[in-house]
């Protein structure tokens, strides 16, 4: 479907209607987004609900409003990309001049962002070393030169291989010298490996062997990354006192999420592969770790699929979330988002409550299968057990022109198998979510205590 949206532009930039999504939750019927004099005011993903609809309404615009450039772009990102079912038009479409505001503008014209959920994953890392990073970068430059038809794409392919081996030539003995100690002598056999491997990649762009570049640079990449990840030492920060006790994942956990498919019978069922980032959001992604050790999603359905998001977590009965068999009572989280520059999280408000409109998230909704915790619409600090999957390109939610970045917890990707989450349909069941590694990364796991 296609959603109509004005965006007049005068002399100056002028105001322009708004999308105002209604979105189900328990509860209520419908949950109504309030005006506000932002746009990154409205919220748009507030929990499942047993109502399986979503409707939306273009909103009038408000009179002596201010509209920048960016506001724009997000009006027509949200007209092309957020609406979900059928928009209908409230009132008349008038518009206002008003005075430029083009502080933003740069926001939008800053480059593509990073879509590769491995990349978000790499570029996430608590670690401050450029040599490596010089090294990951051309490698995974050979993703946009492959898009290149035939062999011609081997051309732009061989010279990033080769600066990739130039990198890491010059910048070897600082690549080392980043390593944790404890980590040291794993590293430098990682090393040791990638460094045959751009041999061995070299030599596959001589043969003019397209179709084994791309298995081969996945195996560098996943040497560069465990590389990265053993120059991190410790976890880099304090959890603040009042979440200290919640079930924590101080670094990394994989799962694999097997779900069973119906009525599709090309895709009786498949297995996801999720990385989970326990440092930019050890209390969202410990509680999740948490309760898949509680097998509380074992057989749990897949209740939202509109081509937005996937969505799951909410229990049988009137409770939305969790209920702590120790307390009887819904465990929740606060709201947790990492800001790019910061060494510790935020908790409890959004980006834009705090001022931070330009801030960039060190987990944003880039990649497609991007995994964040849902809560209620006006409760930052609402999250519990439901949780869900972005499957919209990131050229409609582009980092930092995003209206979810900064007011969903991200804490994890899916990296393998995410295409098929667009093939998911409500009622769809999840067999089971089982933890392959990290494990062991889980502090305070409550899945332990008995009752």
């Amino acid at each position: 479907m296609a959603a109509i949206i004005s965006c007049n532009c005068y002399s100056s930039l002028a105001a322009s209607k708004w999308i105002n999504p209604r979105l189900p939750t328990k509860g209520s019927s419908f949950l109504r987004t309030q005006k506000s004099s932002s746009l990154w005011n409205r919220q748009f993903l507030p929990k499942c609900s047993s109502q399986k609809h979503v409707q939306c309404q273009l909103q009038n615009g408000q009179k002596g409003r201010s509209f920048s450039l960016k506001e724009c772009a997000i009006s027509i990102v949200l007209a092309a990309g957020l609406i979900t079912g059928t928009p209908s038009l409230d009132g008349s479409p008038n518009a206002y001049a008003a005075s430029p505001a083009l502080p933003d503008l740069s926001v939008l014209i800053s480059g593509p962002p990073i879509k590769d959920p491995g990349a978000l994953l790499r570029y996430a890392l608590p670690i401050n070393n450029k040599a490596i990073r010089e090294v990951q970068k051309p490698l995974e430059d050979i993703s946009e030169a492959l898009k290149i038809a035939g062999v011609k794409a081997l051309d732009s392919v061989e010279r990033n291989v080769r600066q990739a081996s130039r990198a890491f030539k010059q910048g070897k003995t600082l690549i080392i010298s980043g390593l944790a100690e404890a980590k040291k002598d794993h590293g430098v056999e990682l090393l040791d490996k990638l460094e045959v491997g751009m041999e061995e990649l070299q030599q596959i762009v001589e043969d003019r062997n397209r179709d084994a570049v791309a298995p081969k640079q996945k195996e560098l990449l996943q040497y560069v990354g465990d590389v990265e990840e053993d120059m991190v030492d410790g976890f880099p920060y304090e959890v603040p006192e009042e979440y200290r006790s919640m079930p924590l994942l101080k670094g990394r956990a994989a799962v694999d999420m097997k779900v069973k498919v119906k009525d599709n019978p090309s895709l009786e069922e498949c297995v996801f592969h999720i990385v989970l980032d326990g440092y930019n959001a050890p209390v969202t992604a410990g509680n999740f770790v948490d309760l898949v050790q509680r097998h509380f999603y074992d057989g749990i359905e897949i209740q939202r699929a509109d081509g937005f998001v996937v969505q799951t977590g909410d229990p049988e009965g009137p409770a939305e979330g969790f209920i702590d068999p120790s307390t009887e009572k819904t465990r929740t989280i606060p709201l947790e988002i990492m800001v790019d520059g910061e060494k510790a999280p935020v908790y409890g408000e959004t980006l834009e409550e705090l001022g931070l409109y330009k801030a960039q998230t060190k987990l944003p909704f880039n990649a497609f299968g991007t995994m964040a915790m849902a809560r209620d619409e006006f409760e930052n600090n609402s999250g519990s057990s439901q949780v869900f999957w972005l499957l919209k390109e990131s050229e409609l939610t582009p980092s930092n022109a995003n209206i979810l970045d900064g007011r969903y917890a991200v804490f994890g990707y899916v990296t393998e198998n995410q295409d098929f989450l667009a093939d998911l349909k409500v009622g769809d069941v999840i067999e089971s979510i089982q933890v392959v590694s990290g494990l062991d990364n889980l502090v305070n796991p409550s899945y332990k205590i008995a009752g």
